[in-house]
């Protein structure tokens, strides 16, 4: 595998990847930017925070005025240390406390509300605002970078995406089963599609790749080719 020329890459580029839990986003993102030796921006890492937040307040993942005072309110930060994407807030190493079961079962609801969207894409535009940035979640490609100098759309199977969420369980020490993720990946899958603000969807003009077969590294030299491909039509 050999790193991308750099004279090929066009500088302060904006590459905005979006799909569904367990496409290959997180790691193929980090990736990505490590390769390009961009910033990564993980907005979904955002909204699992401010359940953290949420949860430890005894706020309802319903109520939405609440919930949107805290996301205004939160500082949260993001710092790369030994590959891994550490996530702070309000000067709290967050990282590992918002991958937890009880987390995921709640931030699809707490990341529905109008207020809280709005308070988390202002600041997700904000870091962005100097390029040289690859940022995903669900709706980067049509909401937070409609711009994107890039835009991406990662998909896989529903069994390989319920395959590779169990190994993450197993690597926390967390107790599932493949049926368990399958079932909560079609609940996730529901509940983005189909919320009323930023709902997940591909954007028209974003390049879809099925990663079901594809490994991370082939992931992102897929990305860059795509990349150096745009940067010549412009």
């Amino acid at each position: 595998m050999t790193s991308p020329k750099s004279n090929s890459i066009p500088k302060n580029c904006v590459i905005a990847l979006d799909g569904p839990a367990g496409s290959g986003k997180s790691t193929t993102a980090r990736m990505l930017a490590a390769r390009l030796k961009y910033n990564y921006l993980d907005t979904g890492a955002m909204y699992r925070a401010l359940t953290v937040l949420a949860l430890r307040r005894r706020v309802l993942p319903s109520d939405g005025v609440v919930l949107k005072k805290l996301a205004d309110e939160m500082q949260i930060r993001f710092e790369t240390q030994k590959e891994v994407n550490r996530v702070f807030v309000d000067g709290e190493d967050m990282t590992e406390r918002i991958r937890m079961p009880e987390i995921t079962r709640h931030v699809s609801e707490v990341s529905a509300h109008r207020g809280v969207r709005e308070a988390m894409v202002g600041k997700q535009q904000e870091l962005g605002k100097e390029g040289n940035i690859v940022a995903e979640g669900r709706d980067t490609t049509t909401v937070v970078f409609p711009d994107a100098h890039l835009k991406v759309y990662l998909d896989a199977s529903l069994e390989c995406r319920a395959q590779r969420r169990l190994l993450d369980m197993v690597k926390l020490g967390i107790e599932t089963s493949l049926e368990e993720q399958e079932a909560d990946l079609r609940r996730r899958d529901t509940f983005d599609s189909g919320r009323q603000h930023s709902p997940l969807r591909r954007a028209e003009d974003a390049y879809l790749i099925d990663t079901t077969h594809m490994t991370i590294d082939e992931q992102v030299d897929k990305i860059i080719s795509l990349l150096k491909t745009a940067a010549k039509g412009k």
